[in-house]
């Protein structure tokens, strides 16, 4: 499913409940101090599709987002090369919790933007979102696209 059919869809949600329903392909979680939020993603888990990431796009609903899965925990760099909008990137362990978080990265900037060493996953949201949101290091992320075994926070079995 192409990122353009979320955008009408795109929803913000905070709310201090410990679960919401079943994980979604295309809705990651995040949970802390702050409550939780929700983001509707689109889910960038091949070599082509982390390549392009969010290049060329000139709005990003707030509600919205690119998970950036790998197949094994490794050091990871981001640029903004092609991406014309600010972006926070947020750096994920292999248990979903966050490890680091990159705010505002400066759009067309191709200067690499290190997450760490066993990164597994990188959400990026707008610039700015995770600390109007109080996003911190060890927040836990859900999706199921994350080894559910190792989760900090396992999506919930129907």
């Amino acid at each position: 499913m192409r990122f353009r059919n979320f955008l009408l869809t795109a929803l913000f949600c905070m709310t201090g409940m410990s679960a919401i329903a079943q994980c979604s392909d295309h809705t990651v979680l995040i949970r802390g101090n702050f409550g939780t939020a929700r983001f509707f993603v689109e889910v960038a888990d091949s070599s082509a599709e982390r390549a392009r990431g969010l290049m060329h796009r000139e709005s990003l609903p707030s509600g919205a987002g690119m998970l950036f899965i790998y197949g094994w925990p490794r050091h990871v760099a981001f640029w903004m090369r092609n991406t014309l909008i600010p972006l926070d990137m947020i750096f994920l362990g292999r248990d979903g919790r966050i490890r680091h978080i990159h705010e505002n990265a400066i759009p067309l900037d191709e200067t690499p933007i290190p997450g760490g060493d066993d990164i597994l996953a990188v959400l990026e949201i707008n610039g700015g979102l995770s600390r109007q949101l109080g996003l911190d290091v060890g927040d836990e992320l859900q999706h199921p696209g994350l080894p559910q075994k190792f989760a900090a926070w396992p999506c919930e079995k129907p």
